[in-house]
Order: C-alpha cells, then sequence, then structure tokens
C-alpha cells in the first residue's frame, strides 16, 4: 500500500516513481536477509487470522507473531524487494505483493514463501491483494493496474477498472457482504458488487488522493486519504460526509475496533479513535510521531501499530 521515498520519508503511491523499486531483478531473485531486527524495519501493511499476525515491510521482510505481537519470527522470503500489502486467508495460507509486480504465497502461516508472480520489466508496483476465498483474487497497484487469478494465485491475468482510468490504485477492501471498494490516487473511489468483475466509479467528496477505504460491521464506510480528510458514507458510497478529525496529517491505514467503533492511523503518530456514526474523532498524537501505516488488534485492550517504527502497540483509549 505505501513505500518509503526518500530520507526515511513515509509517502504514498502517488510518489511511486521515486521510491524504492527492489534493485530490479536481483529483488526478485535473492532472498531477504534475516536480520535480528526485522520486526523493527519499516513495515507496511499487515494481516491478522486466526490468532497469527502477519506483516511486511522493506527489503522482502515478512514477520510473523503467535502471540498478539509480543515475539516476532521473520520468514523465510525468495525476494528483497519492497513489500507493500498482504491478505491472509486464513491462519494458513495467505498473499504478498510489492514492487517489480511480486506476489508471493504462504501455505505454512507465513514462516516461508514461493514467488507466484514478478514483472520488473512492467515497471507498475503492486500495492495491495485481496482474495475472496482460497482460489479466487486481486491484486492492485501503481498506474491502474490490476491482476487477477482463479487458481489460488499460480496464475494471474490482467485486467482494468475501465479503459480510461490509470490511476494508483491504493487500497482494496472487502464489506461483510462481499462488496469491494478501491481507493485511489486524484479522488477516485471505486466499488464492485460482483466480485471485481466489474467496477463503478463512486462520487467522490474530495480531489485529493484516497489510501483506504473501511467498510465497518455496522454498514458505515469509511474514505480516508491526504491532510486529514476523513468521511463517512452510509449508503456504500453514493453520498459523503465530512468527519472532523483536526489534523492535516495524511491517513494511511484504519481498523473497526467492532460494536461501531474504529480508529484510523496516520503519519507523524497520528491515531484517530470515532463511532461510525460520529462526525467527529478523538485525535491522539503519539510522542515517538513514526507513522503508522498498518493496524492490528493486540491482546486485551491493545492496538498493534506498523510502519517506520516496525511492530509497536499502544494501549486504546477507555
Amino acid at each position: 500500500m505505501r513505500l518509503l521515498g526518500g530520507a526515511a520519508l513515509l509517502v504514498t503511491v502517488g510518489i511511486v516513481v521515486s521510491g524504492q523499486s527492489g534493485s530490479g531483478g536481483a529483488a526478485g531473485e535473492e532472498r531477504a536477509w534475516k536480520a535480528p531486527l526485522a520486526p523493527q524495519s519499516l513495515l507496511l501493511d499487515v494481516s491478522a487470522r486466526d490468532g497469527r499476525i502477519v506483516a511486511v515491510g522493506e527489503r522482502g521482510h515478512i514477520v510473523v507473531s503467535q502471540d498478539g505481537g509480543t515475539s516476532w519470527t521473520q520468514a523465510d522470503v525468495p525476494s528483497r524487494a519492497l513489500l507493500t500489502g498482504i491478505h491472509m486467508h486464513d491462519g494458513q495460507t495467505g498473499w504478498a505483493v510489492g514492487h517489480d509486480e511480486i506476489i508471493l504465497r504462504t501455505t505454512d502461516g507465513g514462516a516461508t514463501w514461493t514467488r507466484v508472480n514478478y514483472a520488473p520489466e512492467n515497471e507498475k508496483p503492486l500495492l495491495d491483494v485481496w482474495f475472496a476465498d482460497a482460489q479466487k483474487g486481486l491484486a492492485v497497484g501503481a498506474y491502474g493496474s490490476m491482476l487477477t487469478t482463479s487458481d489460488g494465485g499460480q496464475t494471474w491475468q490482467p485486467r482494468t477498472i475501465n479503459e480510461t482510468d490509470d490511476f494508483h490504485l491504493n487500497d482494496i477492501s472487502a464489506a461483510a457482504d462481499g462488496t469491494l471498494y478501491i481507493a485511489a490516487e486524484a479522488g477516485h473511489l471505486y466499488r464492485s458488487t460482483d466480485g471485481g468483475t466489474t467496477w463503478q466509479a463512486l462520487p467522490s467528496p474530495y480531489k485529493g488522493s484516497f489510501f483506504g477505504m473501511l467498510p465497518l460491521a455496522d454498514g458505515t464506510l469509511l474514505a480516508y486519504g491526504l491532510r486529514g480528510h476523513l468521511f463517512r458514507s452510509a449508503d456504500q458510497g453514493q453520498t459523503w460526509a465530512p468527519i472532523q478529525t483536526d489534523t492535516e496529517e495524511t491517513l494511511t491505514s484504519a481498523l473497526d475496533l467492532g460494536e461501531g467503533r474504529y480508529v484510523v492511523g496516520g503519519m507523524a503518530g497520528t491515531l484517530l479513535w470515532g463511532q461510525g456514526a460520529g462526525t467527529t474523532v478523538q485525535k491522539q498524537e503519539l510522542p515517538d510521531r513514526k507513522a503508522n501505516v498498518g493496524l492490528a488488534p493486540g491482546e486485551g485492550r491493545t492496538l498493534l501499530l506498523f510502519g517506520e517504527g516496525g511492530a509497536r502497540r499502544v494501549d486504546m483509549p477507555r
């Protein structure tokens, strides 16, 4: 979903061409180095399933926790490419994507990975991945790139949102009823009600880039992006209402906490705690001011943060 660009500055894929590219062919062919501090390196996305938490990030790093984020084990990964998105279908099977159009698959809970797609010549980084089941999935990325599979990721076929749009597709998410949403650059939002076969452009409340959409269990849909912009919809994205955030920091991640509650993470240590029907959020700024680009539930009332500081934890407000 996100990448490192410049001197340790986290930016979104809107600047993807200036970011870390994975060093050409070597990124897809070499194995990620085993690094004792991998859990503290740049981690850009996370997936939690069946008591297992798997996070991905720079230099092909993938780390796995089975104790709520207390301890981490680095996976065996056949790439040093920057990894930007991950989806775990269950506690064993999952896929990770990144630069050079690399797609990796695991069948042992993230301990080891195999490469199932790699196309550096296309110069289109993949940014996120989602699977409906163990066979059917989508990967999205820069310049409108979309790849689909119906055989568990063994083979992938190109697809487009439509013939004209080539905006960076930053994030893909699914509602409980199977409706899919894509957040894209330049204020573009998309929805699919047929598993990703066709897509409808949604009315946009903002012309700046969106970096994620979060369908909440209560039916609320959130969209978040540049300069602290956060919106809510009660009709699957047909109309939007702004949520006052009291921040201009870019918002890059969000997590449904249940019972209508959610948290949105962003740059400079920003966390926004809210309710699905609310028009305001409670802002928290962590003192380390490190970007939060991935969120996962921790043990008890703790939240796991992923980003510039690697894997960290913070207590949830009561």
